[in-house]
């Protein structure tokens, strides 16, 4: 049962998986009025999003400005005949680097638009990382929908993601087109620079002004924790720094509990992760992976009252290529309720790693985790990343 909570000055409502997600955005997107700005990673042509499509197309026909931009790379299956379609309704769609080589390892040609964010009037946003698409797909494949949340926002902070929202949909308008006269005035849409110890806080991640904001947050929150570190996340391959923080406060005797991806996704990022589970088994940390389905979320919990859901991942391509976009929390009610919906996910569907039986592994299965772990490292470094202090 989805409880809204209010935090501050915002009324937050934590939603796990598209059967809580989708039928909240898709009355919003109903109910809207003035304008909807939607940004996401994939847009798939399947059920959801033909949904949403045909909500976003009703929303346009009343006057509403509709403006949806998608990423080149993980929306590149898209049909051009849905693309087609929305325009034609009135629907604006821009593209966030449409082409990219496969054979360039240029840094600019690997940065994606990873953000999922909805802006509704304003006064209404959505933040997570559920993405335009079914989390079951009719093909089979998956018996359990893929593991993920998202927060509908209701409040002052709604109003500030939609300002990033415009500001990117007018730098990418400009970068397009390459008329200077499109741009909007971004000035008057820069973000508010808020405590991070407010209530609830907005953070990005891009390639100017917010670099680290997100890898920060979540240093400051493991540094700070004194009893429980929880943390769930699709692709997780920190950096040194971040892992040495996470063993130090295992050994200072917080509790470090990681939910990781256990189906086999991409393979080579895989078996690159489970080159690090020997140090963070031996430092402490508890590692389980995610059997009925994918682990899609982003998400942590610091002593039940610090929580963090967004886009990012803990990995070299979210945190030093891709624009991310989290939500940090400051609110045990909230907190508690991701608290024991991931904790409802680990005793039902997850497996612990044992550390006696992880490190009798045979030679094979390390070789091939170490061999995916360098090969990482090389692609981090070829488009310039991973030289500095906290690298792969």
């Amino acid at each position: 049962m989805i409880t809204d909570i209010h935090v501050g000055e915002n009324r937050l409502a934590l939603l796990k998986n598209g059967v809580e997600y989708f039928p909240r955005l898709l009355a919003d997107i109903d109910a809207a009025h003035n304008s909807i700005y939607l940004e996401t990673y994939i847009y798939a042509a399947d059920r959801v999003g033909r949904e949403i499509s045909a909500a976003l197309q009703r929303a346009a026909t009343r006057d509403v400005t509709v403006r949806v931009m998608l990423d080149g790379f993980g929306s590149a299956e898209l049909p051009q005949h849905w693309v087609d379609e929305l325009r034609v309704a009135g629907v604006e769609v821009q593209w966030y680097r449409r082409k990219i080589s496969p054979l360039t390892l240029r840094r600019a040609r690997l940065r994606r638009m990873h953000r999922k964010l909805v802006a509704i009037d304003s006064e209404i946003a959505y933040i997570g990382g559920i993405n335009i698409t079914d989390d079951i797909p009719p093909d089979g494949s998956l018996s359990a929908p893929r593991l993920d949340y998202a927060v509908r926002v209701e409040g002052r902070l709604a109003g500030e993601m939609h300002a990033s929202m415009r500001h990117l949909w007018a730098v990418v308008s400009w970068a397009n087109i390459r008329r200077r006269s499109r741009i909007l005035n971004w000035r008057s849409a820069r973000l508010k620079k808020h405590k991070m110890d407010a209530d609830v806080v907005y953070l990005q991640r891009d390639n100017m002004h917010h670099r680290r904001d997100i890898e920060r947050a979540y240093l400051r929150a493991i540094a700070n924790a004194q009893h429980e570190i929880i943390i769930a996340n699709a692709y997780f391959l920190p950096g040194r720094v971040f892992r040495r923080a996470l063993v130090g406060a295992a050994q200072r005797g917080v509790h470090v509990v990681l939910l990781l991806q256990g189906k086999v996704e991409y393979r080579l990022q895989h078996y690159a992760t489970h080159a690090l589970y020997g140090r963070l088994l031996e430092g402490g940390v508890e590692i389980y992976e995610y059997r009925p389905s994918y682990l899609h979320a982003k998400v942590a919990v610091v002593d039940g009252r610090w929580a963090t859901i967004g886009s990012s991942n803990i990995d070299p391509f979210s945190l030093w290529l891709a624009r991310e976009a989290n939500l940090a929390v400051h609110d045990e009610g909230f907190a508690a309720q991701l608290r024991a919906s991931l904790l409802e996910e680990i005793a039902l569907g997850a497996q612990r790693i044992d550390s006696s039986i992880w490190g009798s592994q045979g030679i094979w299965t390390r070789l091939l985790s170490r061999i995916s772990y360098a090969l990482v490292r090389l692609l981090v470094g070829l488009v310039g990343y991973g030289s500095g202090r906290d690298g792969v």
